[in-house]
């Protein structure tokens, strides 16, 4: 009980250690995939080849003035920030980012159960209703912004939280449609047994993962998916050539950071979640030929599925930043039409086709 504690305490600092290193990382690979794509440099005069620079923007945060309007309600203001932080590392919590079998099931004992669960997953909480615990948690994201935009009493910040409000509530419909579809193809909501439905390969040599299954849901999923990170092309919340900043125009100091720090972790979450469903998870094909369960330690299998899961994540992050610094920001009304009137339809339309599919 007492070594089930401990291993349970070891994955949740894992887990943080992880989801905090995230950002600096995430920061310094945008600005310098930011200058790449520009044709400039980018930061490289603090540390060697400019690798402390998010060093010294944490030291700046910290050193800058802390102030609050006056006519702000204070309490809101200040509890704002949290609330856009906190949902992208509670969602990571039910995200099985590696697994120490390759099999369906993982069962040597009560302890071992007690410390992994019966599946293996690696996983901080390795609950049944995984998908389920990430849109309900995911979605409060958007009360951080909205009352971050109202509580600051600046107009630009209200027009960049009601804007926040209206985006998610667009898109979040599509993302569900999505996951109905599948949840239909893989007969579970629980993420483990998701990632080991898209095990092995079709047609010989295509690894069966829900990409190649599902294109238009993974299609329609990373275009939420940046529309639900408030990332461009969908950054209409703070946009700043129109709203000077949106809903942190009046944060300032750790506020402001904390703010910063909640985008790049529900990007890296939000990753994490892509690679899970349409990705194979930690999971890839041939790692059973090269690493038998039955001669190989869990240990060392529960180390490669990590990195396996670790350097698909980084290639949607990869992605995310790509993206950001390539397409324009849509118009407002476009990006309500986008998702009203093309991917909410284009989802129900797949849900059609997967029943239409499972049925044959």
């Amino acid at each position: 009980m007492l070594l089930g504690i401990i291993i349970l305490i070891v994955k949740c600092m894992v887990v943080a250690v992880a989801m905090v290193s995230t950002v600096p990382m995430s920061l310094l690979a945008e600005r310098r995939l930011s200058a790449f794509i520009q044709d400039r440099l980018g930061p490289n005069r603090v540390g060697p080849f400019g690798l402390l620079q998010p060093v010294a923007d944490v030291i700046k945060f910290f050193f800058k003035e802390e102030f609050v309007p006056d006519k702000a309600n204070k309490i809101i203001y200040i509890i704002a920030p949290l609330i856009a932080f906190v949902p992208g590392v509670i969602t990571f919590a039910v995200i099985p980012w590696g697994n120490v079998s390759w099999g369906n099931s993982f069962a040597t004992g009560e302890t071992t159960g007690f410390l992994i669960g019966s599946t293996g997953s690696l996983a901080v909480a390795d609950v049944g209703i995984g998908i389920l615990f990430v849109i309900a948690i995911s979605s409060l994201n958007a009360y951080g912004l909205a009352y971050g935009g109202w509580s600051s009493n600046n107009k630009y910040s209200l027009l960049g939280g009601l804007r926040s409000s209206a985006q998610i509530i667009s898109f979040e419909i599509a993302m569900g449609l999505v996951l109905i579809s599948i949840l239909m193809s893989t007969g579970s909501v629980d993420l483990n047994k998701i990632v080991i439905d898209q095990k092995d390969v079709f047609w010989g040599f295509i690894p069966n993962w829900l990409c190649f299954r599902q294109p238009l849901a993974f299609l329609l999923f990373i275009i939420t998916a940046f529309a639900e990170t408030n990332r461009l092309p969908f950054d209409m919340p703070e946009a700043e050539p129109e709203l000077v900043g949106g809903y942190h125009t009046e944060y300032s100091s750790m506020k402001f950071a904390m703010f910063f720090m909640g985008e790049y972790i529900a990007m890296a979450t939000m990753s994490a979640v892509i690679t899970t469903l349409f990705l194979g998870g930690w999971y890839f094909p041939g790692m059973e030929a090269l690493f038998p369960a039955e001669t190989t330690s869990p240990i060392v299998i529960g180390i490669i599925s990590s990195f396996i899961f670790s350097a698909k994540t980084a290639f949607i992050l990869f992605f995310f930043i790509w993206v950001r610094w390539t397409l324009p920001r849509v118009r407002w009304d476009q990006l309500m039409k986008t998702g009203w009137s093309i991917l909410i339809p284009l989802a129900l339309l797949n849900i059609v086709l997967t029943a239409i599919i499972k049925s044959i």
